[in-house]
């Protein structure tokens, strides 16, 4: 009886939330108040996570800026300070832990408070086929897209649980929910951040931690320059071109400041995510096929080839 009664009651929650999103998507739910929020950001130096920098800062929040990079995430906290917000630079290499709970510590004593808002942005690609592919590329790729993760949110997340306040925020990609040929390493270590931010997420919920938000953003190719050369079929790429940074970072915004779990840039690309899902293996093969997706990084390995003969890999 009592298990019928759950199955019940379940139903009925799955039926209201599917309700409620239908309606999100026509009515835009009130946004959140950010200023005053204390937001730390990987990979602050690269294209993405400077407009994550200028955003935040728009909506009134403080940011404290981590890349490997000390030059580039100078030039971010320039910016930042000439909009009239607050920037707090450190050069972090977020592949170490001992280097993430250090500056962490730093951070606390040097701020006296606590990071309320975490975006794991720091990514890298290796740009090699996978048999091509040294050994410590493939290495580097799983440190900084995965093993990062657990790093920066063992540091923050104790505080935003004491608090029962704070808001995760992983960006992933869209090749973290279907894949394609040729970025073996870069797929996996997206996957992986995908897995570890839902396992997160109903960790938090689980433990009734309601206060602490988590929004995973999984954009299509952002025209950054990580994935140039990149090409699919061309009548195809006039509905799916690459994302321009910016409206990538808009969309990740207003997803952030709603409490969205999870969002998909541009929204077209939940259609393959489903069909992944849903469709036999041979069906999806074919749709690729179609669409030029299955060799579409071959160009981009053979222009990454050219580019990276004389240029060590950073953290974009």
């Amino acid at each position: 009886m009592i298990f019928l009664m759950d199955l019940q009651m379940m139903l009925l929650d799955v039926i209201y939330f599917i309700l409620r999103n239908s309606v999100r998507v026509v009515m835009r739910p009130r946004t959140k108040p950010i200023d005053g929020e204390l937001v730390l950001i990987t990979g602050s130096g690269g294209g993405l996570g400077r407009l994550f920098a200028q955003e935040f800062t728009k909506h009134g929040a403080e940011v404290v800026l981590w890349d490997i990079n000390g030059t580039l995430n100078e030039q971010t906290a320039k910016l930042v300070r000439e909009m009239g917000g607050k920037a707090h630079t450190y050069t972090v290499d977020v592949t170490n832990r001992e280097d993430v709970y250090r500056n962490a510590e730093l951070v606390r004593k040097d701020l006296g408070r606590d990071v309320t808002m975490l975006v794991n942005n720091a990514g890298v690609v290796a740009g090699e086929r996978m048999l091509d592919c040294p050994d410590e590329l493939i290495e580097r790729t799983m440190k900084v897209n995965c093993h990062a993760l657990f790093w920066t949110v063992k540091a923050f997340l104790p505080q935003m649980k004491a608090q029962n306040h704070g808001h995760i925020i992983t960006i992933a990609s869209i090749l973290g929910l279907f894949s394609t040929a040729c970025v073996e390493d870069y797929c996996a270590s997206k996957f992986a951040a995908v897995g570890f931010h839902e396992s997160l997420a109903h960790e938090l919920l689980t433990e009734e931690f309601e206060g602490v938000k988590t929004t995973l953003v999984c954009p299509y190719i952002v025209d950054t320059g990580m994935f140039e050369g990149c090409k699919i079929r061309e009548e195809v790429e006039l509905l799916l071109p690459p994302l321009e940074p910016q409206y990538c970072v808009e969309q990740a915004m207003n997803a952030i400041l709603i409490d969205q779990p999870l969002v998909c840039i541009p929204r077209l690309t939940y259609l393959p995510f489903l069909c992944r899902a849903l469709l036999p293996w041979e069906s999806n093969v074919v749709t690729y096929r179609f669409m030029g997706s299955d060799r579409c990084m071959y160009p981009f390995i053979d222009a990454r080839k050219k580019q990276m003969s004389n240029t060590p890999v950073t953290v974009a």
